[in-house]
């Protein structure tokens, strides 16, 4: 199964951080989201940035990579976003997922050891970010 991960990273003095959130049933999280029928992996990646977030990415987003979890052989995809405006340091969004959620968005540093409330595809998704990162300093 086919996955798109929208990554949105700010550089603070402190180093890079990733925006979060707290999935209420499911613990800390990246957004992602299933590619449609016949959709580009692009504007799937910037649909499920606004469908989670209620953020709007510009147009042409980065290509990461991509990433097949050890944990259950997805197959995620990932894409750098850029977005128009800054963001504040938390706020909640309610998605439309499960009959509605409020996600509770924030910023982590990728300095950082994802703990316990993070599930293993998203700690896997994490390091592959931070090896991406590395790779292009």
């Amino acid at each position: 199964m086919k996955k798109v991960v929208p990554v949105v990273l700010r550089h603070k003095n402190h180093g890079v951080e990733i925006l979060a959130f707290h999935h209420p049933l499911a613990g800390t999280q990246l957004i992602k989201g299933t590619i449609e029928q016949d959709e580009q992996y692009e504007q799937a990646a910037i649909r499920e940035l606004f469908e989670e977030s209620g953020l709007i990415a510009q147009p042409n987003s980065k290509f990461m990579g991509n990433l097949i979890l050890s944990f259950n052989q997805q197959d995620w995809y990932f894409y750098l976003c850029e977005l128009k405006s800054e963001l504040a340091e938390t706020w909640l969004h309610h998605c439309q997922d499960d009959g509605g959620l409020d996600f509770r968005f924030f910023w982590y540093s990728l300095d950082q050891q994802p703990d316990d409330h993070w599930h293993e595809t998203f700690r896997e998704a994490l390091n592959f970010i931070n090896n991406h990162i590395a790779g292009e300093i």
